[in-house]
């Protein structure tokens, strides 16, 4: 390990600790401060030439900000002769628009991509993409990782016996029949509509929850609309009871009042990004559980030339 180096923005330090921790390393010191106008200032506090540097800072909200940040500390790392530069982007902002589905919109998934590989990223480590195909976005090495082997964990050691594991849309079946034989259960599909940026209407139940424990598994939960009116149709399908599960905890407009009224035992996610401000009683009903030793594993074998992929058998 004396050959790498990582660093953290200020998005998520907590994070970047817990990689190091992992690892048994410092995180190197970095100075970000801020000129009168609002330009940010960033130097990096230890000679990286010739060095592994790993550089972690999810684009979560303030999203452009943190991806602003991102970009200026990728670009510093490159003028400072590091070996390598590594973007570890647990969650990957603007991520949403991957295709043009109506004419005369961005894709700034896309966008995205190639700002970070210009501003001097050899490699990218994100977890779980809101769509898989932004991997092929990058023409750089580019590692996803699934939350699933951490997030099943903590529902299995519940024993929640007969589990059934709903996809929150027709997009996410892949992700819940992965998690269904983790869990070992039966999968279900919430089919919804989106009718525009927050609001989104539950159309269709496909499958059998009946007297049965429904973990409804998604990627991201922003406002919690989906989720929210996902664990309802269960309820009313005879659900026993209803846990949601989240790689990214966004949390944000109408999150606290939505999940107030929400009838499931508990909202799951991982420490992606940081917790937003929240009142005390939304808080209690979230449960967190770190990705820190999983994202510390896999930087671990990218800087030792060793397999990934295999963290997912």
């Amino acid at each position: 390990m004396d050959n790498l180096e990582i660093f953290s923005g200020t998005a998520h330090p907590a994070l970047a600790e817990k990689i190091c921790e992992y690892l048994g390393i410092t995180p190197a010191e970095t100075r970000i401060c801020r000129f009168p106008d609002g330009e940010l200032d960033v130097r990096l506090e230890k000679d990286i030439r010739g060095k592994d540097v790993f550089i972690v800072q999810p684009t979560c909200p303030p999203v452009n900000e943190n991806l602003m940040e991102l970009l200026i500390l990728l670009d510093t790392a490159r003028r400072a002769s590091a070996d390598r530069v590594t973007a570890v982007v647990p969650y990957y902002g603007y991520a949403r628009k991957d295709r043009k589905d109506e004419g005369r919109v961005p894709v700034t998934a896309k966008l995205v991509a190639n700002m970070l590989v210009a501003a001097g990223a050899d490699r990218v480590l994100a977890v779980d993409l809101h769509a898989s195909q932004i991997q092929g976005f990058f023409d750089i090495p580019t590692d996803h990782l699934f939350a699933a082997p951490v997030l099943a964990g903590y529902f299995n050691g519940l024993n929640l016996g007969e589990v059934a594991v709903i996809s929150a849309d027709v997009g996410g079946v892949k992700m819940a029949r992965a998690y269904s034989k983790r869990l070992g259960g039966t999968f279900a599909i919430v089919d919804k509509v989106r009718l525009g940026p927050e609001q989104t209407e539950v159309d269709q139940l496909y499958g059998e929850v009946e007297g049965k424990t429904a973990v409804i598994i998604d990627d991201m939960i922003a406002t919690g609309g989906s989720v929210v009116e996902a664990t309802d149709v269960l309820l009313r399908h005879g659900a026993k009871n209803v846990y949601i599960g989240a790689t990214h905890g966004v949390f944000c407009g109408s999150f606290a009042d939505r999940i107030r009224s929400c009838k499931a035992v508990e909202v799951v996610v991982t420490d992606t990004i940081p917790l937003p401000d929240l009142p005390d009683d939304v808080k209690n009903r979230i449960r967190i559980v770190s990705i820190g030793s999983f994202l510390g594993e896999a930087i671990k074998r990218i800087h030792s030339n060793e397999s990934v992929s295999s963290l997912f058998r």
